[in-house]
């Protein structure tokens, strides 16, 4: 007697597909969060990590590290000299001309800048939340800026506002230590995230003096636009979170704001070393106190 083989119907393997769809539908969601949520957390280490970096930069060096040369923009930033205390000694050395000027060296976009230093991504300074952007030649962008200030990056008057430049910020080589911080370092910002532009945008290009600060003249994740000098540097993206201009005003000065793809908020390293996030909807006066390290302010709660 022939033994019947039974299998499914067509309408019973449609069901099926359609109650693993539904499934994967309700999963996928709860795997990016959980993805987001390890991103975040590599994020917020990055940022101890750096923090450390920045105490021992400032214990062995009497001062924080300069946000630029003497010399302004071009010939490194505080990203070169805090190589060393990022375990990246190595790389360091072969960095030619920081804090030189264009009769002494090449710039940070000069061989061999470019092969051996400028052209390589930091794991230490992404944010895997982000996405990886090379503006041109091959060079990097990264997730973190300094604190200088809560005002345009030209209009950096004072040390009042500024933690790694002297006045202007863009053109000093000068910084202050952690121990001249009279705001309190619990209350005083060393460093935020920045998102890295897309295509030439150099937004997150921190090897040029212009992306290696942020300022706080704008709240977290703010809709209004970072401000750079150059159309050609600006590729407005604000329904990814980029929005930017390149003709500065009085009312509106170069800047750029601390932006990330965490959801309420961005992450920021204190001068104490503690990293938390600050949301998007805190008060900007107090986000702008924040900001200075010897303002006086007497509330920064948030």
């Amino acid at each position: 007697m022939r033994k019947v083989r039974h299998g499914f119907t067509l309408i019973e393997l449609l069901v099926v597909i359609a109650i693993i769809a539904i499934l994967i539908g309700l999963l996928l969601p709860a795997v990016q969060k959980v993805r987001e949520a390890a991103a975040r957390s590599q994020c917020s280490n990055n940022l101890k990590q750096l923090g450390l970096a920045f105490h021992n930069y400032n214990d062995s060096q009497n001062r924080l590290p300069p946000a630029t040369g003497p010399s302004g923009c071009c010939w490194g930033t505080w990203q070169v000299p805090i190589l060393p205390f990022i375990e990246q000694d190595n790389v360091f050395k072969l960095y030619v001309n920081w804090g030189g000027n264009d009769s002494t060296g090449p710039r940070y976009s000069g061989a061999p800048n470019t092969t051996n230093v400028c052209n390589k991504r930091f794991k230490v300074l992404t944010c895997p939340s982000d996405i990886p952007n090379t503006p041109f030649g091959g060079l990097t962008n990264h997730n973190y800026a300094v604190n200088i200030g809560n005002t345009g990056n030209a209009q950096q008057a004072s040390l009042n506002g500024i933690v790694f430049g002297g006045a202007p910020f863009l053109n000093s080589g000068k910084s202050t230590s952690i121990q001249t911080i009279s705001d309190g370092t619990s209350n005083t910002l060393l460093a935020a995230e920045v998102l890295q532009g897309q295509g030439s945008d150099l937004r997150g290009f921190t090897w040029w003096g212009d992306a290696a600060g942020f300022t706080a003249y704008l709240p977290p994740n703010s809709t209004s636009p970072d401000v750079i000098y150059t159309t050609g540097y600006c590729n407005n993206q604000p329904n990814a979170g980029l929005p930017c201009t390149g003709v500065p005003t009085s009312t509106a000065p170069s800047m750029m704001a601390a932006r990330s793809r965490h959801s309420g908020g961005v992450q920021v390293l204190f001068g104490d070393g503690g990293v938390r996030l600050v949301p998007n909807s805190i008060n900007l006066a107090i986000w702008r106190a924040l900001a200075t390290s010897m303002g006086g302010e007497a509330n920064t709660n948030y």
